[in-house]
């Protein structure tokens, strides 16, 4: 039979309420903003391209996001594309809802508002392959 026995006393005596705080970088909050926007979600984002020259729609990448931090607190504001057609209104109301809810789960950190610009809407491809043009 074991003796249980107090748990180890912290150096000097500091509560563990004392022993600091975790800050997260704004970096890590607009990543995970963006991943959620891109994994969860049909949004894409623009590839390719230097300083928006030459960039392109690109469903596969990720959407931009930029956050302002008050404490505990965000506002985020994401800029994505959408899939062509799609109602746009319900897209972005689910978009915001799980960007919100997921960044909040992930990171501990209460999303306050979540403002979507939809940048670019992309139309199904057209099949050309049995096509030719006539001249």
């Amino acid at each position: 039979m074991s003796i249980p026995t107090a748990p180890p006393s912290l150096p000097s005596g500091r509560d563990v309420d004392d022993r600091g705080e975790t800050v997260l970088a704004r970096r890590v909050l607009e990543k995970t903003a963006s991943q959620v926007a891109r994994d969860e979600t049909f949004a894409g984002g623009s590839s390719g391209g230097f300083l928006g020259i030459g960039s392109r729609a690109d469903l596969s990448a990720r959407p931009d996001a930029s956050v302002e931090l008050a404490g505990n607190v965000a506002s985020l504001k994401v800029t994505v594309g959408l899939p062509y057609p799609m109602p746009l209104r319900q897209t972005t109301e689910q978009l915001r809802r799980r960007i919100t809810e997921r960044v909040t789960e992930l990171t501990g950190v209460q999303v306050r508002q979540v403002d979507i610009t939809v940048s670019w809407l992309k139309p199904p491809q057209r099949d050309t392959r049995g096509r030719r043009k006539l001249q």
